[in-house]
């Protein structure tokens, strides 16, 4: 079992901070989505004049980067939003290229005034651009189980639709179960294309206008080995990353608590 966090719950760590926590607390990579409160690390001098040190840094530490999380959105709202996606996708590919780093997490991105249909076929259409863009580079785009996106069956449909082996899923577990999927359900529309995963736990919470809240891996009411079981039966072997939101979140707990928490719940529920 690969455990990996995302940097957006420890976004104040710098990296001799990363790396010792990841150590310390049993992870064997680093899932870059922000550094130092920077989202796009492309603009960060770790990660541009100095990325040869920092890449060294991680990898001396026996550290993988298992992805580069872009904000980008397959759905963009105008052409100057698109071409901004476009170059900050080129800037993580250079980045993925460097660092030996296969995927690149993208988001669907809402429906805006589209229809079902019509958002599928824009959505297939920018992506088509970032598959072309990135082409000599070979990245993998995983879109996350996110906003509509986190209904499977419009995942689904659009990853026949694509039908390109650059183009893969992301499934955080959280959205399509909050939405009302069984674990059972999702896998069975999108397990052929799951090449990463997200995980956190949460809370059913009608109060919060999300209808849940997150909290602690392991004290929440997702049914956690459901989704592990699943995926082991089918052989997964990529990496179970823990997406600890407290960026846009902060009255979660620390990072200190909530990591080894994480790993401690994967544990007990692979045996």
């Amino acid at each position: 079992m690969k455990l990996a966090f995302t940097t957006l719950g420890c976004l104040d760590w710098n990296l001799d901070q990363i790396i010792s926590a990841a150590k310390e607390y049993g992870f064997q990579g680093i899932d870059f989505r922000g550094y130092m409160d920077e989202l796009n690390i492309y603009k960060l001098p770790e990660f541009s004049t100095e990325v040869e040190v920092t890449k060294a840094k991680i990898k001396d530490a026996g550290l993988a980067v298992t992805c580069f999380s872009a904000s980008i959105r397959l759905i963009a709202p105008n052409d100057e939003m698109r071409v901004e996606f476009l170059n900050e996708i080129i800037e993580y590919a250079k980045l993925a290229k460097i660092f030996g780093t296969k995927y690149i997490r993208v988001f669907g991105g809402g429906w805006l005034n589209f229809s079902r249909e019509e958002a599928i076929a824009e959505a297939i259409r920018n992506m088509e651009l970032l598959l072309d863009a990135t082409e000599e580079y070979g990245v993998v785009f995983a879109i996350e189980t996110h906003d509509e996106w986190g209904d499977t069956t419009t995942m689904k449909d659009f990853l026949e639709k694509m039908d390109n082996p650059r183009v893969k899923v992301v499934w955080d577990i959280n959205h399509p179960y909050r939405g009302g999927e069984t674990p059972e359900k999702t896998y069975e529309n999108i397990g052929k294309w799951v090449a990463y995963t997200h995980w956190k736990d949460s809370k059913y919470a009608p109060e919060n206008d999300r209808g849940y809240e997150e909290c602690i891996p392991g004290i929440g009411d997702l049914p956690l080995k459901r989704f592990y079981d699943l995926l082991e039966m089918a052989d997964y072997d990529g990496w179970h990353t823990l997406e600890w939101e407290r960026k846009w979140h902060p009255e979660l707990e620390p990072p200190e608590f909530a990591f080894p928490a994480f790993v401690k719940s994967m544990k007990e529920i692979s045996k």
